[in-house]
């Protein structure tokens, strides 16, 4: 696959694994693990799925005698031992728990489990990127900024958005804090977090959705300063000039990536 795939598959990877983890609670919650989306994680890493007792068993090397093995359950647990010892200790028969030695194992798991719920999680979705190569050239970026400019002109507003996730990334911008949220329009920059717990958010890509039109503010603002949110939100509406607009948005972008190589 080429860069622009397999980003998209890590974007997508990251989505599941938030989702997964999303759903996860205390027992005393009630809530159920999104077993689905953690299956379709557990199917890009090639684990072999086997059904035994009534376990939903994920095995990273059957041909092995002890191999990690993730049970799909609500607690999600990731077990360094053997298909056996994972369905005696989950789902004992009487004649097992007949053997004082297993009564030991049933109760206590943490001499084989490597890991639970989200940390489980955590596990499978690095063991999903590590598969995926992510190195990338200036060709791979102007492709990026091609498809983007080229769907800013289409007014074809998923393609400009995908675009915009890809740049971001790479470049580690994420969606922005309250205070920069504006109706209608797809925002990516750079976020940090200061001690006086302030929230910086810039530069910053602002796409309206309505009227398909890309800008960028440079500038970093903070989520105290409500003169320059204020400034920003003037930006959007077009009643102030951002620093770049429309298609050297995109150029922006690429030359910003482009300093990572």
């Amino acid at each position: 696959m080429s860069f622009k795939e397999n980003l998209l598959q890590k974007i997508t990877i990251d989505k599941m694994a938030k989702q997964v983890m999303a759903s996860i609670g205390p027992v005393e919650s009630g809530r159920k693990v999104d077993k689905k989306t953690m299956r379709r994680l557990l199917e890009m890493v090639s684990y072999t799925y086997k059904r035994k007792r009534d376990l939903d068993l994920f095995i990273e090397d059957v041909d092995a005698e002890k191999t990690r093995i993730l049970v799909l359950d609500n607690d999600l647990a990731i077990y360094n031992t053997t298909v056996y010892d994972v369905a005696m200790r989950k789902t004992p028969t009487v004649k097992e728990m007949m053997n004082p030695f297993n009564v030991v194992k049933i109760l206590k798991d943490t001499d084989v489990v490597i890991s639970k719920k989200e940390e489980s999680v955590k596990t499978i979705q690095k063991e999903c990127i590590d598969r995926l190569d992510l190195s990338y050239d200036e060709s791979d970026l102007d492709e990026i900024a091609k498809d983007g400019t080229a769907s800013l002109e289409r007014e074809y507003a998923d393609g400009v958005i995908e675009s915009m996730d890809l740049f971001a990334e790479i470049l580690g911008y994420s969606a922005p804090p309250k205070p920069f949220r504006i109706d209608h329009h797809k925002i990516v920059g750079a976020l940090t977090q200061k001690q006086s717990g302030e929230v910086f958010f810039g530069p910053m890509v602002l796409y309206s959705i309505i009227h398909n039109s890309l800008k960028l503010i440079e500038t970093q603002t903070g989520s105290f300063d409500r003169e320059k949110i204020e400034f920003i939100q003037k930006v959007a509406s077009g009643k102030e000039q951002a620093f770049s607009q429309g298609p050297l948005v995109f150029q922006y972008l690429k030359n910003t990536a482009l300093l990572r190589v």
